[in-house]
């Protein structure tokens, strides 16, 4: 016979798949132990109602809203008005001043946890979700110790009021609108 022929002839040896199992021995526990430790975090937002007007007049409550514009952030009582302006440039935003102002409305209203975002479509994510941060929780130093505050957890969104023009320039407005016609 010829020797190739020898060759076809011999048994095919056995894989040898030892250390491939003892690899998986080793991976596959190790896969399932770091698996429990990702998780994804869920932030729940409630948002207001059409008619989320308080009923009893007698009972006035704070209704803490926040109204984030490109340029300031307005923290103001849906009731009374604005509270706190905080102007803000692109590289500058008072978080101290801000959040020193949270911890005051949150001592003088300590059972209240809602407060409502209103966003202007000029601010971009990353700031929004920064200031959910900033109105979910403080940081206080005490002594040498820090502890982490509960401030407004119940956070609603919507869309900020668009800012009135001025009587000056509404009636300039009005007098262009007037020779154009």
């Amino acid at each position: 016979m010829h020797k190739w022929g020898q060759k076809q002839l011999k048994e095919a040896q056995e894989l040898n798949i030892t250390a491939f199992m003892n690899l998986m021995v080793i991976l596959v526990p190790f896969l399932l132990i770091t698996a429990v430790f990702s998780r994804m975090t869920i932030l729940e937002l409630n948002l207001p109602g059409i008619d989320s007007k308080p009923n009893d007049a007698k009972q006035v409550k704070l209704s803490l809203e926040l109204v984030l514009r490109h340029d300031s952030f307005d923290i103001q009582d849906a009731n009374l008005g604005l509270i706190k302006r905080f102007e803000r440039t692109p590289g500058d935003t008072q978080w101290k001043s801000f959040n020193s102002m949270l911890l005051e409305i949150k001592r003088r209203f300590p059972q209240e946890h809602q407060i409502t975002l209103l966003v202007s479509p000029d601010v971009d994510y990353k700031t929004l979700i920064k200031v959910m941060d900033a109105v979910r929780s403080a940081d206080v130093v005490e002594g040498l110790s820090t502890q982490t505050v509960e401030l407004f957890p119940d956070i609603s969104i919507g869309d900020a009021p668009a800012i009135a023009a001025a009587p000056e320039q509404t009636a300039q407005d009005n007098q262009a609108a007037e020779k154009t016609q």
